[in-house]
């Protein structure tokens, strides 16, 4: 029984690598389908352990608050907005 339960986890090792990585369906499925040759299985493992594409993110500093109403960019201290006249 411990040999069963040790087989599956090792065959579904790539899939459990891989779970919180954005393709991790397709993965999942390389692994399911393809797993059983040992290619599919070496692919979906190094898939698995490849790292994440860096996606740069944008930084924009803002000087003010944003109004709830209509979106403009009022000057950081205000209590109104500039546009609309709502109180940010």
């Amino acid at each position: 029984m411990f040999f069963l339960i040790f087989s599956i986890l090792l065959y579904f090792l790539p899939a459990l690598i891989g779970r919180h990585k954005a393709d991790a369906m397709g993965i999942f499925l390389v692994n399911l389908l393809f797993g059983w040759t040992v290619i599919g299985w070496v692919i979906a493992l190094i898939w698995a352990c490849a790292a994440e594409r860096y996606v740069p993110v944008r930084f924009v500093p803002t000087f003010g608050r944003f109004c709830c109403q209509c979106g403009v960019l009022s000057p950081y201290g205000a209590h109104f907005c500039a546009a609309c006249g709502r109180a940010v």
